[in-house]
C-alpha cells in the first residue's frame, strides 16, 4: 500500500506542475478551478462555464484487516451559471478483505446533474441528480445501480465558507431486513491560511434502518499554486464501529482547457 499511495502521489505532483506549466498567461485568465476536493460536501456552486475541469485522487483505507486503495476522479463541466454535470468514478481500485482475499480492476461510475441557485454574493443553494452505474466487478462494488438526491447548502461567514449537504440514496444492493433508503449529512468548513494555502475540516455520516451508522473527522490542507491548480492532502478517522479506521488521501484538480 505504501508503494501504491507514494506513486500515486508522485503521478498527482507531476501533472499538476504539468497543468501549472501550461496555464494560460494572467492576462487570459477569467477564472480559475472549483474544487469539490477533499471533502465529502459538495458546494452549490458549480465551475467556470465552459471550462473542463478534472479532479484526480489516490484514496489509502482501513476497516480493521481490510484495505482499499483507490484513484477516484471527478469531471466537471457547467453549462452555465445554473446548470451543470458531473462524471466520476474509479479509475483503479485494489482491494483486499479481511480474509486475505484480494480484487483489482476499475471501480463503479457516477453521473450527476447539478443545479445551482446563486441567492447573492456569499450564500447558494444546490441540488444534484446522480445515478451510480454498475461498472466495477462485484468483489469491488456493489454490483447494483444506486439513484441520489443530495440538497446543498453554502455560505461564506466572513473568511469561513461553510458547505453543508442533506442527501437521500436509494440503494440497489442492501442487506435483508435492512431499509433501502439510506440518509447522509456533512458539513465540511474551509478557510484560508494564507495566499496559498487553506485548512478544510468535516464531519459526515450516513443512518439507514436495519444497519450501523457511519461517521467520520476529515481534516485537510490545501495548496494553489495557480488559479488553475490546486492540491490537497489530509486523513479520515473513523468515529463509529461501521466506519473505516482511517483514510490518508492526496489529490489534484486541473482545469483542462475552454470548450466554449
Amino acid at each position: 500500500m505504501k508503494t501504491f499511495t507514494s506513486i500515486s502521489l508522485l503521478a498527482l505532483c507531476a501533472l499538476a506542475a504539468q497543468a501549472q506549466a501550461q496555464a494560460p498567461a494572467p492576462a487570459q485568465e477569467e477564472g480559475g478551478v472549483s474544487p469539490y476536493r477533499p471533502s465529502v460536501s459538495s458546494p452549490a456552486q458549480l465551475p467556470l462555464a465552459g471550462q473542463l475541469e478534472l479532479e484526480l485522487g489516490v484514496l489509502a483505507t482501513k476497516s480493521g484487516a481490510a484495505r482499499r486503495d483507490s484513484l477516484p476522479y471527478t469531471l466537471k463541466l457547467a453549462f452555465n451559471e445554473q446548470w451543470g454535470v458531473l462524471l466520476g468514478g474509479e479509475a483503479y481500485v485494489g482491494a483486499r478483505d479481511a480474509d486475505g482475499q484480494r480484487a483489482r480492476g476499475v471501480g463503479d461510475t457516477t453521473l450527476v446533474l447539478k443545479r445551482a441557485f446563486l441567492l447573492d454574493s456569499a450564500t447558494a443553494l444546490g441540488l444534484e441528480l446522480g445515478v451510480k452505474a454498475p461498472t466495477a466487478k462485484d468483489s469491488i462494488g456493489s454490483g447494483r445501480s444506486d439513484y441520489s438526491l443530495n440538497g446543498i447548502f453554502s455560505r461564506d461567514m466572513g473568511k469561513v465558507h461553510m458547505d453543508a449537504n442533506f442527501n437521500l440514496s436509494r440503494l440497489g444492493a442492501y442487506e435483508e431486513g435492512s431499509a433501502r433508503t439510506q440518509r447522509g449529512i456533512s458539513a465540511s468548513f474551509a478557510l484560508p491560511v494564507t495566499e496559498q494555502w487553506g485548512a478544510t475540516a468535516e464531519l459526515s455520516g450516513t443512518r439507514r434502518r436495519g444497519a450501523d451508522d457511519t461517521a467520520q473527522l476529515l481534516l485537510a490542507a490545501t495548496y494553489s499554486p495557480s488559479k488553475h491548480t490546486a492540491l490537497d492532502f489530509g486523513l479520515a478517522r473513523g468515529l463509529t464501529s461501521a466506519s473505516p479506521d482511517w483514510s490518508l488521501f492526496g489529490g489534484v484538480v486541473v482545469a483542462l482547457g475552454r470548450l466554449w
